[in-house]
């Protein structure tokens, strides 16, 4: 499975993005992750192929995933970005019955303030 994720960009503190990451097959557990520099990597939100929802506690209430299993696609809408949401944010898959994980190519993500 081959992962596309788009939609990052420069945007000021208040303003919103909406990140999509397409899949080249089905998938089932799609998720955002981030990473700014000097820190790890972090989980900020997944959704099971049934809506299932979770988010980092530092993106709650700003943040909101959501799926189209027909186009096999994960958005990320933000919303009241802030400095610290600054990342480069890549999305990762699993398949039903298959161990691996896969990821896409991050999009950088910069709130300036």
């Amino acid at each position: 499975v081959q992962l596309q994720a788009s939609g990052g960009g420069l945007v000021q503190a208040g303003g919103s993005l909406k990140l999509s990451c397409v899949a080249s097959g089905s998938i089932n557990i799609m998720a955002w992750y981030r990473q700014s520099p000097g820190k790890q990597r972090a989980l900020v939100a997944a959704i099971t192929s049934g809506g299932d929802t979770h988010y980092a506690d530092s993106v709650k209430g700003r943040f909101t995933i959501s799926r189209d299993n027909a186009k096999n696609t994960v958005y990320l809408q933000m919303n009241s970005l802030k400095p610290e949401d600054t990342a480069v944010y890549s999305c990762n898959a699993n398949r039903e019955g298959d161990l691996r994980v896969y990821w896409g190519q991050g999009t950088q993500v910069t709130v300036s303030s």
